[in-house]
């Protein structure tokens, strides 16, 4: 039987595979965009004065480069800028990425005198578990949801929502804590923080090409066309990579997490019935409003926090790394009683 350092080690592992994963397929299908792009444009590609002289040795020859060889030329040119971006981004998501989170869901945090009832019953879990304690952080909104985040435990925060704190009773509100601690304590939240900040900014970036492609389609310069071309197929690369290649490198890597998570929290209070039934009253109201403008981060919530008909909503339940409720209730009440 697997112990909780297996799952350690076994999280390390796919943080690194996580990190190889990302340049690798963004290389991989950045290529294939290229390629497509200069398939399209066609004969009436231009050159621009940097390119003359490579391209000086065909026109001699009355050859002019194949599709392949422009993609090729344009790819020595800008993957290198367009790898240093991205690495530059896993740096942020790895020592800035929870804050930009916490940020991004408004959540404020407290300490004890704040509350002080939340703050002992995380305080006295950490002890149990010998556990720094994180920093904690309510977001205001009377939903029922939480996230833990950060790159390890000694950099952990946890979110809860106003309404899981005021609606849960107190044993039921210890396992939901029980549990984010658990991602924190098998180092879930390392993994799902580049995970996140990662798909944020291939969406980020697409949103932008598309935003750039619309712009210069209102120029009506003659090499508008060109532009709108290529920042339209740039925005549909980032997007698919972003909600789609992301999502599944995502879901190749890390498929048990939550059930890992439930059980580890199980042991922590010595009752399992406690987190199912908080699991049954959050899949009643997990909505949480501001999480609608992130949708990447629904992945890290105790429960789907995105509104129900959303195609953010369809595309993680394809995707989804969190199993249903239903499943999550059965093996904590199997848990009940063994304990």
């Amino acid at each position: 039987m697997a112990t909780i350092y297996d799952h350690i080690a076994q999280n390390k592992r796919r943080t690194w595979l996580l990190v190889l994963l990302f340049p690798l397929t963004f290389a991989a299908l950045g290529y294939l965009f290229l390629y497509g792009f200069h398939y399209l444009e066609g004969a009436s590609y231009s050159y621009d004065a940097q390119r003359d002289a490579y391209y000086r040795t065909y026109d001699e020859q009355t050859h002019t480069p194949s599709v392949i060889e422009r993609a090729n030329q344009t790819a020595l040119q800008i993957m290198p800028w367009l790898w240093a971006g991205a690495m530059c981004w896993i740096l942020i998501a790895y020592f800035m990425g929870d804050q930009l989170l916490l940020h991004g869901s408004r959540a404020i945090e407290i300490h004890r005198e704040d509350q002080p009832e939340i703050y002992n019953l995380v305080e006295n879990l950490c002890i149990s578990q010998g556990l720094p304690t994180p920093r904690i952080y309510i977001i205001n909104d009377n939903s029922l949801n939480a996230f833990a985040t950060g790159r390890d435990p000694q950099h952990a925060s946890v979110a809860l929502t106003k309404g899981i704190v005021l609606k849960l009773e107190r044993a039921e509100l210890e396992g939901v804590i029980a549990h984010e601690l658990a991602h924190i304590q098998n180092r879930d939240i390392r993994l799902m923080l580049i995970t996140v900040v990662g798909i944020s900014f291939f969406t980020f970036l697409s949103e932008i090409c598309f935003r750039l492609a619309m712009h210069a389609g209102r120029r009506n310069s003659k090499n508008s066309g060109g532009a709108v071309l290529l920042f339209f197929i740039a925005g549909v690369f980032f997007a698919i990579y972003g909600y789609l290649i992301a999502p599944l490198i995502r879901l190749a890597v890390s498929r048990t997490r939550e059930f890992q998570a439930d059980a580890t929290a199980a042991l922590m209070t010595r009752h399992p019935a406690a987190l199912a039934n908080a699991l049954l009253k959050i899949s009643a109201d997990p909505r949480v409003e501001v999480l609608d403008e992130h949708a990447s981060m629904a992945a890290m919530c105790i429960e789907n926090p995105l509104k129900k008909g959303n195609f953010f909503t369809s595309l993680s339940g394809l995707l989804s790394t969190h199993p249903p409720i239903e499943q999550r209730v059965a093996a904590l009440r199997e848990m009940d009683g063994r304990i």
